[in-house]
């Protein structure tokens, strides 16, 4: 019940509004959650609440353009929302969910380098965006790079022991 209230007071709390030392201290207290709850509620919570603040642009002009390319990604129009997310990606470059969003419409596209390319970019600005690593772990697997693809999700599931694809671990000496 503390990680319920916890996450609720997150969730509402102003400062998710910008990317800032306390956003980062409240990302890093819901991660902390789920590394330590053995609640499934509690932790789909947790995981809900990081992914909206990883959707919070910079600022409104940034936010305008990012539900843009959402809803291009919504429509399946993965062109028109590359060619979105690249005009965030020149205004907010820091932005990480831009370049994670960018990846996953390159994805659907196959074109898988350029997909990996900005899950690297992605990673650099949020390391532990389980969402990229399993974007990768997925790139990694269609290419036969079966090593690196395990590697990869052990990283993106020591950030979120909670991640479906957890069940997709081979044992460590594979």
């Amino acid at each position: 019940m503390k990680h319920l209230i916890l996450i609720f007071a997150l969730l509402c709390s102003p400062a998710l509004a910008d990317e800032t030392a306390s956003q980062a201290e409240e990302r890093d207290a819901l991660f902390a959650i789920l590394q330590s709850t053995d609640d499934a509620k509690i932790a789909a919570a947790a995981q809900k609440a990081i992914w909206q603040s990883w959707m919070e642009a910079p600022d409104a002009d940034a936010q305008a353009l990012f539900d843009l390319g959402m809803q291009r990604m919504n429509a399946f129009d993965n062109a028109g929302a590359v060619e979105v997310f690249d005009e965030l990606i020149l205004y907010a470059p820091d932005f990480a969910e831009a370049w994670n969003q960018r990846a996953f419409a390159y994805f659907r596209m196959e074109k898988y380098e350029e997909s990996l390319a900005d899950v690297k970019s992605a990673l650099s600005r949020e390391p532990r965006h389980f969402g990229a690593l399993s974007g990768k772990f997925r790139i990694l697997m269609l290419q036969g790079r079966t090593a690196l693809a395990q590697k990869t999700l052990r990283e993106a599931v020591e950030a979120n022991p909670w991640l479906g694809e957890r069940r997709m671990l081979a044992a460590p000496d594979q």
